[in-house]
């Protein structure tokens, strides 16, 4: 397989979307089986992966067979572009000390004490609290990583035809490393450095998103997607002028009367 800059950004940003994403599942996961039910637990995660499985299996063929290429690119693109926006705003807002970093160890608490106080039902020999939680928390969780997947892969198919094959294999990865450290370390994974994560895939979503919503904007004019000069290598430059706007927000936030409010 031919490896190129978007080949390479596409591999890195799917594994570290799906890493944060899976980590989080994981933490529900966890705390569903340890307080209520392993059973219950297990049989929600396999039941939501199922159902992941068949949305991105409909949706991809129904978007390969029904949109153009260039309109896949400008509809992708801005999805992604939104998406990456979100998670780096938040991720800018966290760095610059006006919102609480994400921490595994508290979300896994309350998720415990959250368990505790759920009533006790039995549906198909199943506790019923802990299968719904878990199916939800997979469900979601994944459902933001299909997202992902679909989005960069049929957008990436136009550079490398296996496109859609290195971020489907880049998401099975990340979810198996995050499964095999969790049943290692049988704890919230709160040493995986998550914000930082988050930080770095909204960078990455939003100059993809970015650089497939500006080639799909031929779709108004001639019908063909646009190009780029240097082709995917402008993904790098989005990439570098998106980290230094991010740092200088960063730098101004923590320079604001309200962080240094917080911070005292």
């Amino acid at each position: 397989m031919h490896m190129t800059a978007a080949t390479l950004g596409l591999a890195a940003a799917t594994f570290l979307a799906s890493a944060v994403e899976f980590v989080e599942a994981f933490t529900i996961v966890l705390a569903m089986g340890l307080t209520r039910s392993w059973r219950a637990a297990l049989t929600g995660t396999a039941s939501a992966l199922l159902a992941l499985t068949a949305v991105t299996a409909i949706a991809g063929v129904a978007l390969i067979q029904w949109i153009s290429e260039s309109m896949l690119q400008l509809v992708i693109g801005t999805l992604l572009l939104l998406f990456g926006l979100q998670w780096l705003r938040t991720s800018i807002l966290r760095a610059g000390g006006l919102l609480t970093l994400r921490d595994e160890r508290a979300a896994f608490r309350a998720e415990q004490e959250a368990s505790r106080l759920a009533g006790h039902q039995v549906h198909l020999g199943l506790d019923w609290t802990a299968f719904v939680i878990s199916f939800k928390g997979v469900f979601l969780e994944g459902l933001e990583v299909a997202f992902i997947v679909i989005t960069f892969g049929l957008s990436a198919t136009r550079y490398n035809p296996h496109g859609l094959l290195v971020a489907s294999g880049s998401a099975v990865l990340a979810g198996l490393l995050v499964v095999a450290v969790g049943v290692i370390a049988r704890r919230p994974l709160s040493a995986v450095p998550e914000n930082t994560m988050k930080y770095a895939v909204g960078l990455l979503l939003t100059s993809f998103g970015t650089f497939w919503a500006v080639e799909g904007l031929g779709y108004f004019g001639s019908g063909e997607s646009l190009t780029w000069p240097g082709q995917d290598w402008a993904i790098l430059g989005l990439v570098v002028g998106g980290l230094g706007l991010s740092r200088l927000a960063i730098a101004g936030l923590r320079r604001t009367p309200e962080t240094s409010r917080a911070a005292g």
